[in-house]
């Protein structure tokens, strides 16, 4: 292929210190200028956010799981990792309640942004993350997430983009930002085909050209060989929720592989992401989000054993802000009843879509919940499925709130602190009460405290084009056996 290089609007030169790496002469609070030893640095970082995830979330699940034949409630994966609080504010323009965006902008670069803002400051000037700087130190670099890879978590660690709905745009970032002249992430797991192969650019295809193995089932990526760069997309956008999809540990599986794509003796950055934890907040479902926050406790539980045998490695857990204003209890009920939720068959929004198929939907609906009805409760069942899907799918989680006891404060986010757990080599520099950019200019620190030998380097971030026909299609069509090549 033909390329044409172009700077982003600024030029990104990696600055020698890593003050300059914060915002390039911004000034970093006491803690983010701690200095870790050399001994204590670890050679790889996983960096796990879960979407929507506040301090509510981990408490339900607590409960969710608590064996009721014990007299106490059991500590959960979580519980021995906590090491205090971040706070999740975005820049002043946009108040005190983040977004996605601006949140992953904060924990992926340091800096301050407004809503919507990806990989950008206030004045949509770029803004270099931890996973570039990664890269340019020579460290493997990935991501794993059950939510398309363009959404404004992973985006953010790797596109440029001043609104983060601009989807189309930020997957075309995916391959066109390069540091020294590479792709920023060598491997990349989770939804989104439909804006990596479309009509205007088939970026599928050039990954393929630049020697990506590339992958669109589980099954599949089970046989790419170890250490490859890889891009597996296995949803047209996102990944399935938890409760309808074909593996019931699918975050821990994407990781697992990821893993094992970026093992290397220079060591690796990995991202993972249990994006919708944040869906099911803002659904108000609580179904889902416990569905989802089992799959997370299913990968930490896995990292935690991962660690134990590379000690070497930091794993940090934190949300980005918290969805929904979950309450444990509800209408000035002192209880709350997650029992409810232990046997579902499937997600709310499938079971809302498929009861009008039946001829007894309260009976379709009891069997997929997995717990005994009332006469009455299968009369109210029958009577939601002369409703539209979307009223359907609204009664539903009403009639297994009332049954739990949930409240809900909003379908938004709200601007309290959210909870950040650590384990592994430097955790204990994550202790306390910080902010979320706080999170980005340690692992700055840890980067910069590695043996490399491209201490001080200067390079530039670039943004690269392929050169198109005239009728818009590519100028070439080289791709691996013309798989796929329009």
């Amino acid at each position: 292929m033909i390329y044409s290089k172009r700077k982003l609007l600024t030029t990104f030169t990696l600055c020698g210190s890593l003050l300059a790496l914060s915002g390039c002469g911004s000034t970093s609070n006491e803690s983010a200028q701690k200095t870790v030893a050399q001994n204590s640095a670890p050679n790889n970082i996983i960096m796990v956010v879960a979407d929507g995830m506040g301090p509510a979330f981990t408490t339900a699940y607590r409960n969710y799981v608590d064996d009721k034949n014990t007299p106490e409630v059991d500590a959960v994966v979580f519980d021995d990792i906590l090491m205090g609080n971040a706070s999740t504010y975005p820049a002043p323009v946009s108040g005190y309640v983040t977004d996605s965006a601006a949140a992953a902008t904060a924990l992926a670069s340091g800096v301050k942004s407004y809503n919507g803002a990806i990989g950008v400051d206030v004045d949509k000037q770029p803004v270099k993350s931890v996973m570039h700087y990664a890269k340019l130190k020579g460290m493997r670099t990935g991501l794993a997430v059950t939510s398309q890879i363009v959404h404004a978590t992973p985006a953010a660690y790797i596109a440029h983009n001043e609104s983060r709905q601009n989807y189309n745009a930020i997957a075309d970032d995916f391959f066109d930002v390069r540091v020294n002249g590479e792709l920023v992430a060598d491997v990349m797991l989770g939804g989104g085909t439909d804006f990596f192969e479309r009509e205007d650019r088939n970026i599928i295809g050039e990954f393929i050209d630049a020697d990506y193995e590339y992958t669109d089932t589980y099954n599949r990526l089970a046989t790419v060989p170890k250490g490859s760069n890889v891009l597996g997309l296995f949803a047209p956008v996102a990944l399935p929720a938890m409760l309808d999809d074909s593996r019931d540990n699918r975050l821990k599986y994407l990781t697992e592989h990821a893993i094992k794509h970026l093992e290397n003796d220079n060591g690796y950055f990995l991202l993972v992401e249990a994006s919708q934890v944040d869906w099911a907040g803002h659904a108000n479902d609580i179904a889902s989000a416990m569905a989802e926050m089992q799959d997370l406790a299913y990968t930490i539980e896995f990292l935690k054993t991962y660690v134990q045998a590379h000690p070497d490695t930091l794993v940090i857990l934190t949300a980005d802000h918290s969805t929904g204003g979950l309450t444990i209890g509800a209408r000035g009920d002192y209880s709350w009843s997650p029992e409810y939720l232990h046997n579902l068959k499937a997600s709310l929004g499938t079971i809302a879509k498929n009861m009008v198929e039946h001829d007894n939907p309260g009976d379709y609906v009891a069997t997929t919940f997995g717990f005994d009805v009332t006469d009455e409760e299968i009369a109210t069942l029958d009577s939601i499925a002369q409703q539209d899907v979307k009223a359907r799918f609204n009664a539903l989680k009403v009639f297994l709130d009332n049954k739990t006891n949930t409240g809900w404060t909003t379908s938004g986010h709200t601007g309290v602190d959210v909870e950040v757990f650590a384990f592994g080599a430097g955790h204990d520099d994550f202790m306390g009460q910080i902010d979320n950019t706080d999170i980005a200019k340690k692992i700055f620190n840890f980067i910069d405290n590695r043996n490399t030998t491209t201490q001080g380097i200067s390079t530039n971030v670039e943004l690269i084009k392929a050169t198109d026909k005239k009728d818009g299609t590519n100028a070439s069509c080289d791709f691996k056996e013309n798989w796929r090549c329009n």
